[in-house]
């Protein structure tokens, strides 16, 4: 039986690796889709290939072979206006709105100290008020509906830890911890979920070789890095199968928690 069978699911970041993960899946378990992503890069300082209007295509075409519906816009997490609207084409076609996952993010490397003004900027953004915009976008439908709902926050292991070469990202990804846990209270008494999910790197072509390079240059600051379990990378439906859980009223008690999925890394 469908987990999800009448429930919409509105996802940023959903045109290529685990937004497109998780649509698929929630699709899969019988939620209709609205599926948000921006065409191009989000920053100069985003070295991997930016997501495109095609992954997005492609990712609307395996949400429709999965017999499900779903309202696709190009939208930047930083576009309010753009969210807003997003959300209002949404619910006008498929009728209403259950799910939000704040799944798009963005990352780079550098040293605290020598990262620019501008490179810093952008991954708070993104990855810090972008996720406060989705809410601010979303939130007011799911209380104005009066039957609940979940909010999934995509933090990250360096929302736990201090992982070096990180300070941006790290520094946006334990901040969305923090709304997630003052959601979580604030939103409880409408039975609404607000909880974040906590990755080890996932397979997802976000992928920036300068890392390494900086772990040859410090390299007692390289096992800060490693998991505990013999595996390097966890699978975008990895994360997925842990959306769909808190999705569903299998999770339905739980809220203001941490999921991590993280191969034992935060605890080391």
């Amino acid at each position: 039986m469908a987990r999800l069978a009448g429930k919409v699911a509105f996802i940023t970041g959903a045109a290529r690796g685990q937004g497109r993960a998780e649509a698929v899946r929630l699709a899969a378990e019988g939620a209709d889709i609205i599926a948000i992503d921006i065409a191009g890069s989000p920053s100069t300082y985003v070295k991997y290939e930016p997501a495109t209007e095609a992954d997005l295509a492609e990712t609307v075409k395996l949400v429709e072979e999965q017999g499900r519906r779903v309202v696709a816009r190009n939208a930047d997490v930083r576009d309010l206006a753009g969210l807003e609207a997003a959300v209002r084409d949404g619910v006008a076609e498929l009728g209403r709105l259950d799910i939000v996952v704040a799944n798009a993010g963005i990352m780079n490397y550098g040293r605290t100290w020598e990262l620019t003004e501008e490179q810093w900027q952008d991954v708070i953004d993104v990855n810090l008020t972008g996720v406060w915009k989705t809410v601010k976008a979303t939130v007011p439908t799911l209380i104005e509906q009066g039957q609940g709902g979940s909010v999934i926050i995509i933090s990250s292991v360096a929302g736990e830890k201090g992982l070096p070469f990180l300070a941006h990202y790290a520094s946006s990804k334990h901040a969305v911890v923090g709304l997630a846990k003052t959601l979580a209270n604030e939103l409880g008494e409408h039975d609404i979920r607000v909880n974040t999910i906590h990755p080890h790197g996932v397979r997802t072509g976000m992928t920036d070789t300068s890392l390494h390079t900086y772990i040859e240059e410090s390299p007692m600051l390289g096992p800060i890095y490693m998991p505990a379990l013999p595996y390097q990378m966890v699978e975008p439906e990895d994360i997925a199968n842990v959306v769909a859980f808190l999705s569903s009223d299998e999770g339905k008690y739980i809220t203001g928690d941490q999921i991590r999925v993280d191969l034992g890394a935060i605890n080391r």
